[in-house]
């Protein structure tokens, strides 16, 4: 019998259009600069919160529930916005400018809050990462979620990032070529997709300082995360367990 798999305090679900525009993918990147310029300011006061985090966690065991919620806005936002863009294609539909959770977008993003963390795993978690990030430059060119903050001017970091050829990217644009011409994204090419942002997506919470859970080394893919449904389905009971006798009539009973 199979273990069921624990659930990660990070989900990550989304649901794929089932009709795309064969061209929309072309301009998307002109249509997502508003976007951008947002999230450039949005990512700098993220790095400025998980430091202002780091220390509240260091004195008190805590990550301040309103700083908290508002870095998992901006990983959400980010997520939406690759979500549509080129991280999948996965929808037409604009993204949202909001924080918040949109309960009829079809991308999700969110993080289990904890209620303490541990004071000295805040000084070695980027350390312990480091397996992860090496699966993520082949995955994703370097990381989904740094892939975001336009406000990083380490050079040396980018040029890393950009080195190798992603591997989403890759098969991002062999879907963007089916849609041009056969107007269907393959399913199994997106759950593939979809698993590898999962994976990056899970990672960045943990280097943020968000979740003591140690990312998994597996690819959960498809549109539904793991963590969204039970862990075990629901079903009839194991053979040789009682069951409830149906009630007896008065007839009967007489």
């Amino acid at each position: 019998m199979t273990e069921p798999r624990t659930p990660y305090p990070v989900r990550v679900d989304a649901a794929l259009d089932p009709s795309l525009s064969r061209w929309l993918w072309l301009v998307k990147w002109l249509l997502l600069i508003p976007h951008v310029v947002v999230l450039f300011l949005l990512w700098v006061a993220f790095a400025v919160v998980t430091v202002i985090a780091f220390f509240a966690i260091l004195f008190t065991g805590r990550y301040p529930r309103s700083l908290f919620d508002f870095n998992v806005g901006v990983m959400r936002w980010s997520w939406r916005v690759h979500y549509y863009g080129y991280w999948a294609l996965g929808t037409d539909r604009y993204p949202p400018f909001t924080l918040a959770d949109v309960p009829d977008y079809p991308a999700h993003l969110d993080v289990h809050y904890p209620e303490r963390l541990s004071r000295g795993l805040i000084f070695v978690k980027w350390l312990l990462a480091i397996p992860h990030y090496l699966v993520l430059a082949v995955f994703v060119g370097g990381g989904l979620w740094l892939g975001t903050r336009g406000g990083d001017t380490n050079d040396a970091w980018d040029s890393a990032a950009n080195a190798g050829i992603s591997l989403v990217g890759l098969l991002v644009l062999i879907a963007a070529i089916m849609l041009l011409f056969t107007g269907r994204y393959p399913k199994p090419l997106y759950d593939f997709v979809m698993g590898m942002d999962r994976w990056a997506l899970r990672v960045g919470p943990y280097a943020a300082l968000m979740t003591d859970r140690y990312p998994p080394f597996r690819l959960d893919t498809g549109g539904t995360d793991p963590g969204t449904v039970p862990a075990e389905p629901i079903g009839p009971p194991p053979t040789g367990m009682p069951t409830a006798s149906p009630p007896t009539s008065a007839a009967h009973a007489r």
